[in-house]
């Protein structure tokens, strides 16, 4: 039988799977700062606080971070993001929500990254786009 850890701050819960009510409360808020992909090379320290968020690929490990302590540490990257989390808890099992804001976001022409964490999703789209993807966001959870 498996092992099941729970937060203490979850009190259990596993997320909201239903979609129409996922859509209806997902409640996007913009954060603040530009936030950029990177590759962390082999040999450089980096206080794990710092991260937004990181994955680690056959080719390297790939770390989320702003845009300001990519510059002050040499990092290259290619795209600068804005970051919109998705306030509602949503199941890491539920089905369909990542397809129908990504559908919507690519109707207007807008890229997104995705990163789905335990309580929230989190959309980097890119800085130009950021105040359009919210209202698009935003729209799709009135329907």
């Amino acid at each position: 039988m498996p092992v099941v850890y729970y937060s203490p701050l979850d009190h259990g819960s596993i997320g909201e799977a239903d979609l129409a009510v996922l859509l209806k409360s997902m409640k996007p808020e913009l954060n603040e700062g530009d936030y950029v992909f990177c590759i962390l090379p082999s040999g450089i320290q980096i206080d794990h606080s710092h991260v937004v968020s990181s994955f680690k690929e056959k080719e390297g490990t790939t770390i989320i971070i702003s845009k300001d302590l990519a510059d002050e540490l040499n990092l290259p990257y290619s795209f600068i993001a804005s970051w919109i989390t998705l306030t509602v808890h949503s199941s890491l099992e539920a089905i369909g929500l990542t397809a129908t804001f990504s559908k919507a976001l690519a109707e207007e022409g807008i890229s997104c990254n995705i990163v789905a964490a335990y309580y929230h999703d989190h959309i980097f789209v890119p800085k130009k786009d950021a105040d359009r993807a919210l209202e698009v966001l935003k729209k799709l959870a009135a329907i």
